[in-house]
C-alpha cells in the first residue's frame, strides 16, 4: 500500500472570477476561451478596471482543483507548488491543509514575492475565458519536488499548465523520471488548447516514452495531434500513452483502458460556469481508479461531478455534495 493514491504538481494560483457579457470581455480585449498568460502591468491593470465589478476567489489552479476534489471524495493527495511568502500565499496553504491535501508548503521555506492569480471571465454561455499572472509559480522547479512522497505514491499527476515555464517543463520531466524509476503510475493533464498547441515540444518532453494515462478536452486533442479529426486524434494518443480519458462536454467521454474505446454518457445539466470542470472530471477518475473502480465506474463517477460542478460558479463544491455521488 502507497502512503498517497496521486502525488500532484502545478501551479498555484488564486482564482478571481468575474461574470461578463461578451461584450464586455472585448472591450478588455481578452480572448475568449482560453487561457492567457499576463505580465504584472497588464494584471494590475486589469484589476484596477475590475475593481467595481462583484467578483468571488478561492485557491485554484488546475491541478490543485483536482487535488482538492480526489481529498474530498477520500483519497490521500501530495501536492507540490509554489506560493510567495505573503499573505495570500499563505491563505493558499491553509486552504490545501483545511482540505487534506498534505504539500510541501508545510516544509519548505517561502521565499519573497508575490503568489499567482487567476482572472476568470464567465459569459452567459457558461463559457470561461483566464488571464493569469504567474508570480512565483513561473519559478516553479525541482526544489518543490519532494522525491520520497512522490515515490511512495499510486499515481503522479502532472499538470499542462507547467509547459511555459523553462524550471517548470524541468520539474516535470523530473518528476515523471522519478515515479518512472519507483514505479509510481504516471498521469498528464493536456489542461488548455494553448498548451497543446504552443508548447507542445514541451508535452512531448514530459511525455516521453509514453505515459500510463492523459487526461485532454476534445480541442486540446485535435490541437495536440494537429488534426480536425477525433478518430486520428484518438489514433495518436495511443501512441504516447497507454490509456487516456477524453471530455466532450455534452456529448460525455471517452476513455481508453489500454484495450477498448468506452463511451462515458453525458449528465444533462443546465450550465452555469464551465470553470474546473476538466480539473473535477480528473479528481474524480484518478479517486475512482485508486480505489478500485473499473474505468467505466470511474468514468461514470468522473462525469457526474463534473456535472455538478457546471452548475455552479467556481471550481469547487462542498465535501458531502460530492460524496453522495459515491452512493447514488
Amino acid at each position: 500500500m502507497k502512503k498517497y493514491n496521486v502525488y500532484g504538481i502545478g501551479n498555484a494560483l488564486v482564482d478571481i472570477e468575474f461574470e461578463v457579457s461578451p461584450t464586455q470581455l472585448k472591450e478588455l480585449q481578452i480572448d475568449k476561451g482560453v487561457m492567457t498568460l499576463v505580465d504584472e502591468l497588464r494584471h494590475w491593470d486589469l484589476v484596477d478596471t475590475l475593481k467595481a465589478f462583484p467578483c468571488k476567489k478561492s485557491c485554484g489552479g488546475s491541478a490543485a482543483n483536482t487535488m482538492v476534489a480526489l481529498s474530498q471524495l477520500g483519497s490521500k493527495g501530495f501536492y507540490s507548488c509554489k506560493v510567495a511568502a505573503d499573505e495570500t500565499g499563505s491563505f493558499f496553504l491553509e486552504d490545501l491543509l483545511r482540505c487534506g491535501v498534505e504539500t510541501n508548503l508545510q516544509h519548505q521555506h517561502r521565499e519573497a514575492g508575490i503568489t499567482g492569480k487567476c482572472l476568470v471571465f464567465v459569459t452567459p454561455d457558461a463559457d470561461r475565458s483566464m488571464n493569469t499572472f504567474l508570480g512565483i509559480t513561473g519559478n516553479f522547479s525541482t526544489d518543490e519536488l519532494v522525491a520520497e512522497e512522490l515515490k511512495n505514491s499510486e499515481y503522479l499527476y502532472i499538470e499542462g499548465y507547467l509547459m511555459p515555464s523553462p524550471t517548470g517543463k524541468e520539474a516535470a520531466i523530473r518528476a515523471r523520471e522519478i515515479a518512472e524509476e519507483a514505479e509510481v503510475k504516471t498521469s498528464l493533464s493536456l489542461s488548455d488548447p494553448n498548451m497543446a498547441e504552443f508548447f507542445k515540444e514541451g508535452l512531448l518532453a514530459v511525455i516521453g516514452s509514453g505515459l500510463d494515462l492523459i487526461f485532454a478536452n476534445e480541442s486540446e486533442v485535435l490541437k495536440l495531434a494537429e488534426t480536425d479529426n477525433l478518430a486520428d486524434g484518438i489514433e495518436y494518443l495511443k501512441t504516447i500513452t497507454k490509456c487516456f480519458a477524453v471530455t466532450r462536454g455534452g456529448q460525455g467521454s471517452l476513455i481508453f483502458d489500454g484495450e477498448k474505446l468506452l463511451e462515458i454518457a453525458p449528465v444533462s445539466v443546465e450550465a452555469i460556469d464551465t470553470v474546473g470542470a476538466g480539473d473535477m472530471y480528473a479528481g474524480a477518475f484518478l479517486h475512482g481508479i485508486t480505489e478500485g473502480m473499473s474505468f467505466t465506474e470511474a468514468g461514470n463517477l468522473a462525469s457526474h461531478a463534473a456535472a455538478k460542478i457546471v452548475t455552479r460558479f467556481g471550481p469547487r463544491m462542498e465535501t458531502e455534495e460530492l460524496q453522495s455521488l459515491l452512493i447514488s
